[in-house]
């Protein structure tokens, strides 16, 4: 199986996860991240999901699985320990053409959750394709290693430069060897050590007077 890589915007999107355990728990929480609107059907939730609806942050509904529930749904995915019910999901997804993943089950999805690393607005997925998991956890762990906090710093500099120069009009063809300049020019390197004021420089030198960070942060 050769997937084909994507990011989905479930920004205000209604999602449904069926399975109010620790791995449903986990799904939900990373689509929280990412904006969507969640709906949990189990019959039992996890005290963390019991707390996200007190907060009123996700919908629980107490019961058993309805095909009927996937109205209205953008994607489903099954957490459940139940075999069955989660093959049900699956055929009952395939048969709306509805996204579904169904947890360490890649034949009975028809998208997969890599592995993740985010630092802000970085998001670096890891797959093995459905045939090593626990490898892309391993990749993971030296990932986040070496992606540091100061790369979410970056990406929020890189985005304020961007904003601005599309704000003067730049033709956005004239950006990128400006980015690679920043990049090229150890910006990273500038921000994970506190160098503020090297960075005020190495802004000025490759974009011009005022470009400095509290002008960018504005």
């Amino acid at each position: 199986m050769k997937y084909y890589p994507a990011f989905l915007d479930v920004n205000g999107r209604d999602c449904l996860v069926v399975g109010g355990g620790a791995v449903g728990t986990r799904k939900v929480r990373t689509l929280l991240e990412c904006g969507a609107r969640v709906t949990v059907i189990s019959t039992a939730f996890s005290p963390e999901l019991e707390e996200l609806s007190a907060a009123g942050r996700v919908m629980l509904k107490s019961g058993p699985y309805g095909a009927r529930d996937l109205e209205g749904k953008f994607l489903v995915i099954g957490a459940t320990d139940d075999e069955e019910l989660n093959r049900r999901v699956s055929e009952d997804a395939a048969r709306r053409n509805m996204p579904c993943n169904i947890a360490d089950r890649p034949e009975a999805c028809s998208f997969i959750l890599p592995a993740i690393v985010t630092r802000g607005d970085l998001v670096i997925a890891i797959s093995t394709s459905g045939k090593s998991p626990a490898f892309a956890k391993y990749l993971r762990r030296r990932l986040q290693k070496e992606f540091g906090p100061e790369y979410a710093r970056f990406l929020e500099i890189m985005g304020a430069v961007r904003r601005r120069l599309l704000a003067a009009e730049h033709a956005p063809e004239a950006h990128k060897p400006l980015f690679e300049a920043l990049i090229d020019g150890g910006l990273v390197d500038l921000i994970r050590e506190g160098e503020e004021d090297k960075i005020d420089a190495l802004l000025e030198k490759i974009l011009g007077p005022g470009f400095r960070l509290d002008a960018l942060q504005s």
